[in-house]
This record gives C-alpha cells, sequence and structure tokens, in this order.
C-alpha cells in the first residue's frame, strides 16, 4: 500500500466531462421511473425475517451490568375541574395534562434482553415492557447535556432571538433535554403546584420561546411512546393529539420529527388495535410524489449529494483508500453492489487518468442488483462513454438476480491477473433479517480474494428487541439527521420535503411501528459488524492520512461543514452531525 496523494480538488459533480457531463440530460431518462433504492443509504429496505440477529449479536442494547433504577411512588394530582364553554384548553405544560403520564411505579420490570433472544423468542408482552435499561438508555443521551448546564443560551426575547449572542440548542439538545425532564417527571415525586409555576426547574431556565416549546413537545412524545410501550392506547392517543398542536412537517426541525414519529406511534396504535389499513409501497409513494413534482429518484439523489457533507466525505475517503491500494495495479476489477448513480466511479477513473506510474490496463466493472437492471445498465453504458473520453480501456457487466442469495463466484468472470475491489454502500444492513442470504453473499465475496473490500453503513442501533429502546435510538438519529437538513436545506426545498416526507418517514414507521417480519430495518454499529466480519477471516485496515485529508477537504468546502464531525479510531472512520454518528467508513481484507 502507499499513501500516494490522490488530488479530486478539481473534480464537479455538475460538470462532469465526456458523455457524463450533463446530469439534466441524464435525468429526462430516468424521471418519473420507479426506483425503490433509497437516496440516503435505505433508511427503508423490506425483506425476510431470520435469526442472525440473535446467532450474531445483531441485537444492541445499552445496558450496565448489575444496576437497577428505584421508582419512587408517584401519587397522581387531583383531576381538574372541567373547564367553562368560553375558555381555551390550557396549554400543554399544564400539570393536569403532564400527570396523565407518570411513569407508573407499580408496573413490573422486567430484566434486560439478552442479545441472545429473537425477536421470536421474547414473549410478546416483553416486548412492551419498559426495563430499568430503557430509562438508562433515555439517560445516558440526557446525560450529555450536562455540559450545557450553567450556559446561558437564549433569553425568551423570542422565537429565534438570542441574547449577547447565545447559541441555540440542536434539535438532539432538545431532545436531551426533553429526556432529562422526562425522568425527572418518572422518578421524583413533584408537587403540582411548583411544576406550575416552574415547569422545566432551574435547569432550564436558559431556554428561548421556541426551545421551551420544542421541549414541551418532544416531552409530550416520549411520554405517548411510554403508553403505546404499556399498551395503554387511549391515553397515549391523548397525548398524541396534543403533539398536533405543535408537530407540523414543514416546521422547524423538532416539529418535523416529532411529526413523523408521531404518526409512527398511530400506526402502531392501529395494528395493535386491529385497525390498520395497509398503505401504498415505498416505491408507490415515491413514484407519484416524483410524477407530481416532475423529478426522479436519481436527480433527488445527486441533489441531496451536492447539499449534504456526509455522502461526499465518504465517496471521497473511500476512493482514496481504493486508489492507494491498487496503486501498483494496471488491471482492476471493480465489484458494486448497489451501484446508483455511479459517481464514484467517475471520481475513481479520474484519478486514474492521471496516473503517471503503472498507468492501467484494463478497468473492468461488475454491476450487481435485484431490481432496475435496465438502469444499471444504463449507468454503466454512461461510465463507459465517460471513460472513453478518458482513452481508458473499460468493459462492464451487469448482474440482475432474482434474490442476492442466487449469488455465485462465477457470476463474476474474475481473471487471475486482475485486482478484485469490493465496493459495499449500505446494502449488507438489508440482509441482517435474510442470515442465509447474507452469509452466502460474505462468502462469495471471499472467495474473489479481494485487494480490498469498501463497506459504508448506518452507524446507528435500529435493532433493539425493545420497543422503547428503539423508539429512543431512533428519536435521537433522526433528530440529529433533521437537523442536518436545517442546516444545509431552505425549509421549502422540494427535494427536502421528497426525503422526509419519504425516505424518513418510511424509515421511521418501519422502526416504530411494526415487528416481527415487517421490521426489516435492522441498523447496527459497526463493533457488531466487526465481530460478524472476524468470523469470515477478515481484517480491518488503518484509515490512512489522505484518506482522511480527503475527508476533512470536503467537509470544509461546505458551508455547514463545521457542523459535520470526523471521528477515527485507526480502522473506521464515523461521519455524524454535531457529534452524532450517521455513517460509517471501513475498509478490509481477507487473510
Amino acid at each position: 500500500m502507499t499513501n500516494a496523494m490522490f488530488s479530486f480538488s478539481s473534480f464537479n459533480i455538475d460538470e462532469i466531462q465526456g458523455g457524463y457531463n450533463s446530469l439534466r440530460e441524464y435525468e429526462k431518462d430516468q424521471a418519473l421511473s420507479k426506483d425503490n433504492q433509497n437516496p440516503l443509504s435505505g433508511l427503508e429496505n423490506w425483506g425476510d425475517i431470520g435469526s442472525l440477529c440473535s446467532k450474531y449479536g445483531f441485537y444492541q442494547e445499552i445496558v450496565a451490568a448489575d444496576k437497577s433504577v428505584y421508582f419512587p411512588k408517584v401519587e397522581p394530582p387531583p383531576p381538574l375541574p372541567p373547564l367553562p364553554p368560553h375558555q381555551s384548553p390550557p396549554p400543554i405544560s399544564n400539570y393536569g395534562i403532564l400527570g396523565d403520564f407518570q411513569f407508573n411505579p407499580a408496573f413490573p420490570l422486567t430484566e434486560p434482553i439478552p442479545e441472545t433472544k429473537t425477536v421470536f423468542e421474547t414473549k410478546k408482552e416483553e416486548q412492551y415492557c419498559f426495563s430499568s435499561a430503557s430509562l438508562e438508555l433515555l439517560s445516558n443521551y440526557a446525560g450529555g447535556l450536562k455540559k450545557l448546564k450553567g450556559e446561558k443560551y437564549c433569553s425568551n426575547l423570542g422565537d429565534d432571538e438570542t441574547k449577547g449572542g447565545g447559541q441555540k440548542l440542536s434539535t438532539e439538545e432538545i431532545m436531551r433535554v426533553a429526556g432529562e425532564r422526562y425522568i425527572q417527571f418518572s422518578t421524583q415525586r413533584v408537587d403540582e403546584i411548583f411544576m406550575l409555576a416552574h415547569p422545566y426547574g432551574s435547569s432550564f431556565s436558559g431556554l428561548c420561546l421556541e426551545e421551551t416549546r420544542d421541549v414541551e413537545l418532544a416531552h409530550l412524545l416520549l411520554a405517548a411512546a411510554e403508553k403505546v410501550g404499556y399498551q395503554q392506547y387511549e391515553r397515549a392517543s391523548r397525548l398524541l393529539k396534543q403533539c398536533d398542536w405543535l408537530a407540523s412537517d414543514t416546521g422547524n426541525p423538532v416539529q418535523r420529527v416529532v411529526y413523523y414519529f408521531v404518526e409512527a406511534l398511530r400506526e402502531r396504535i392501529d395494528r395493535e388495535t386491529g385497525r390498520f389499513v395497509s398503505r401504498s409501497t415505498v416505491g408507490e409513494q415515491e413514484k407519484e410524489v416524483m410524477a407530481s413534482l416532475g423529478v426522479s429518484s436519481n436527480l433527488v439523489s445527486m441533489k441531496i449529494h451536492q447539499e449534504i457533507p456526509f455522502t461526499q466525505v465518504m465517496l471521497f475517503a473511500g476512493i482514496q483508500a481504493v486508489l492507494e491500494n491498487v496503486a501498483l495495479e494496471i488491471n482492476i476489477h471493480l465489484v458494486d453492489f448497489h451501484i446508483k448513480s455511479g459517481v464514484q466511479w467517475i471520481v475513481l477513473m479520474q484519478a486514474l487518468a492521471e496516473r503517471a506510474t503503472y498507468p492501467i490496463q484494463h478497468l473492468k466493472l461488475t454491476a450487481v442488483g435485484t431490481t432496475e437492471g435496465h438502469k444499471m445498465e444504463e449507468t454503466c453504458k454512461r461510465l463507459a462513454t465517460f471513460a472513453e473520453s478518458l482513452s481508458l480501456s473499460f468493459s462492464f457487466k451487469v448482474v440482475l438476480l432474482l434474490d442476492m442469495k442466487d449469488i455465485k463466484k462465477e457470476h463474476f468472470d474474475v481473471e487471475a491477473k486482475e485486482a478484485v475491489v469490493i465496493y459495499s454502500n449500505t446494502i449488507l444492513r438489508d440482509m441482517i433479517s435474510r442470515p442465509n442470504c447474507l452469509e452466502t453473499l460474505m462468502r462469495v465475496i471471499r472467495s474473489l480474494n479481494p485487494s480490498i473490500m469498501v463497506v459504508i453503513e448506518v452507524e446507528a442501533n435500529h435493532n433493539s428487541p425493545s420497543f422503547f429502546n428503539r423508539f429512543i435510538e431512533t428519536l435521537f438519529f433522526f433528530s440529529a439527521f433533521f437537523d442536518c437538513l436545517e442546516d444545509c436545506m431552505e425549509r421549502e426545498n422540494k427535494y427536502r420535503m421528497i426525503v422526509e416526507g419519504i425516505y424518513f418517514r418510511n424509515g421511521i414507521h418501519n422502526i416504530v411501528a411494526t415487528e416481527g417480519e415487517e421490521r426489516v430495518t435492522r441498523s447496527v454499529k459497526m463493533n457488531v459488524w466487526r465481530a460478524f466480519f472476524a468470523r469470515f477471516g477478515m481484517v480491518g485496515l488503518e484509515m490512512s492520512e489522505s484518506s482522511l485529508y480527503q475527508a476533512n477537504l470536503i467537509v470544509n468546502r461546505f458551508s455547514c461543514g463545521s457542523s459535520c464531525t470526523l471521528e477515527n479510531d485507526g480502522e473506521c472512520l464515523t461521519v455524524g452531525w454535531k457529534g452524532t454518528p450517521i455513517h460509517s467508513l471501513t475498509t478490509w481484507k481477507f487473510r
């Protein structure tokens, strides 16, 4: 391996050379066509359930050993007298409403669910019980707020005004404040009169009006999730109606994220009570929305790629790692399991064309997928045109399978002289629920003996068998993502509305509202993937200084880049938003 630095400074996605140079022309062929792939790393994917979660530890729980939480008995306040006909409803912060969702200390607490249990082995009622670990998980998130105490972020001058240049809280920090408040209500005896006068306590006195409302809204959402977890659906529905007063899919990011989580909780209630009516599939929804706006999913993907730093950071850092590992190779075979627009290979081709030593003799691409074969074919043809403009010898092959479990080594036509590069962009997580399929794919990849395998995954735990744990993890993850879109795109941006209203919405619904075979969005963190990869003799490669430099270079090009956080533990680059992990990038070899 060499740490040679390849310059991507001249690369512009909007102005690609040769036959790949017109994004608008490319989109004419793609407009209004069906595309089931999520442009933001597949936040919703569909498949069959299996037992891999327990076999390989794909269920993750944040549980402290030998710890328990004591919940003192909380006496509910007396009911409020009925309002006169002319009087308006009280504000949400009125303790008469809050008292309706005190944590019930009499409810039996369950033991933390071991990682070896699958959702099928867990009794149904256990999925709804709140364990001490659930509140400890929320406490861990709320504990991150301690750094804010003693700092006054903004005054009560107005929704958007701050005093003395104070900094507004991020969406995730709002959720942390709400989480801390929720825990206080759940574990402490609260005097009603004190709560009416000081609904947030001294710790939250520095919040501005908008933040106060947002904390109140998020607190109501957590309380509603608690009631759903206890199957107290009438009480949960009343709380969700309170959320409707402030939640909005066109408001600020807190209001938007709560809007979609409220929808998901209502769907869960409908499913559990037998009132759920099957809605259209993700592909059907996408096709309808795209048709109404006159755009295609590829155009949405490219627009998000241009506005949000995550994908570009991973793309350039990953391609830099590939180039370093094939610096001495003159015949390269790329294998891509999720090619989409193929922009990653445009970057690689440009770098290879500029390589002075060891000029490339032939570049081969095998694109593998189970849907949209014609789109993969079109992408490869455009890449071929682009390669021709660079005078690169290039060939491609499209492997369209009915099911990924049917994949075989023979599909790839690998020659002895070729250096194989595997590019896996958020496709492994789609198969967590299908253990046989995932194991088959990994065995085939290993048989190809790749020089390097690039793995990009969602760095989150959306796979807990505990409903409330899964709800908390998902809420904080999407809060960070909605916050990112708020900082990087205008609120009325139609591409942002599509991403939130289709891809994020369906991901949230699948994680929160469904169980069993229907719950197929099951992200896990890199420590779980590492344990799984070790079973196949995979060894993690160190992230080079050049790859890290490329990542930082890309971040600095974005106006919102200062909020994009990069963490490197030596073998994994984690890309996040204001400290919340979003994606991970790792590179691997086989022993």
